[in-house]
């Protein structure tokens, strides 16, 4: 066993001092985090905070500009997102991303097929092995389905299944890489009550049944605190805490991250603010006084009440009573 690894075998995951930039952004910010394997760890913050920008660079979509992670002991820094596969590390997406002309069992086989070994000549002459692979990989990917609850939808095209189990399916997929390490982004959004609780007992199952590790992004707090086991809070790409749910709930820096600083002044600023436009709208315009002695010329009317001519003898002044 070589050094590195030695030295981190306690962790499935670490990072230390994860940094990525983007001109003048650091998107991620010195981000030091460990993951246990056999655990189910959320990590939280605003929008905005960098939590999917950390995602992307634990599975290779970014390569960090500082410090490093490693998974088992190995860095997944400059690393093809299928090498990272490979090892054991999957996702889903914020925004689902499901081959949407495909099929659901189709969907499952492409997410299959990084653990296949046939090759180009293989599957250009369908050779007895990659014939025998394929059937494999078709019953691998329907156990995945029943798993998720999406067996009777095998069949169905993706982009027509209702969006909680487009949710399910893209988790299916992810599952059928064999991973070690389920990276998993805001799966609970968009999803009603019932759908979120489905979902709670499926990530438990993922968790105890297949002894697969969760990493959670979520901004659904009540899932948070159902599942998580630890906490990990970003904001504005800086790790600010970190700890047990009970501990994240009560913790200054994270009320602030979610609130904001003297939220009971800005919000008695907003109401005096909205008082005054409600006084502005509601007043009448003020209407300038006539000045003290102005000559006010009188017409002259016909018998039918027609101007004829204004009188420029006979002035009254205005007054401005």
């Amino acid at each position: 066993m070589n050094k590195v690894v030695a030295e981190h075998q306690g962790y499935l995951m670490q990072a230390t001092d994860a940094t990525i930039q983007f001109g003048g952004l650091r998107a991620v910010d010195s981000v030091n985090m460990n993951i246990t394997a056999g655990t189910i760890v959320a990590l939280i913050g605003p929008n905005g905070a960098g939590k999917t920008t950390f995602f992307n660079l634990l599975t290779g979509i970014y390569t960090p500009t500082e410090g490093e992670i490693l998974f088992e002991g190995r860095s997944v820094s400059g690393k093809k997102s299928h090498v990272i596969a490979d090892w054991g590390i999957s996702r889903t997406f914020q925004n689902i991303r499901l081959f949407k002309e495909m099929t659901a069992l189709e969907n499952v086989m492409v997410g299959r097929h990084v653990r296949t070994k046939s090759g180009f000549f293989g599957a250009t002459f369908r050779t007895p092995s990659f014939v025998r692979e394929e059937k494999q990989i078709q019953e691998d990917s329907e156990r995945w389905l029943e798993f998720v609850g999406l067996i009777d939808n095998a069949n169905d095209l993706a982009g027509g299944l209702p969006y909680g189990a487009q949710r399910r399916l893209e988790i299916a997929r992810a599952l059928a890489t064999e991973p070690k390490l389920i990276c998993l982004d805001e799966p609970a959004a968009g999803m009603n009550e019932s759908e979120s609780a489905d979902l709670d007992r499926l990530i438990l199952r993922i968790r105890d049944e297949l002894g697969i590790t969760v990493f959670l992004i979520e901004h659904d707090m009540k899932v948070v605190m159902n599942l998580a086991e630890y906490i990990y809070v970003l904001d504005f790409g800086k790790l600010i805490a970190e700890g047990l749910p009970a501990e994240i709930q009560a913790h200054p820096a994270v009320i602030e991250a979610y609130l904001g600083q003297d939220m009971e002044a800005t919000i008695k600023a907003k109401r005096q603010q909205l008082l005054e436009v409600r006084g502005a709208i509601a007043a009448p315009a003020t209407e300038p006084a006539p000045a003290e002695d102005v000559e006010v010329e009188k017409p002259i009317l016909d018998s039918d009440g027609v101007v004829m001519a204004m009188d420029t003898d006979n002035k009254e002044k205005n007054d401005a009573a």
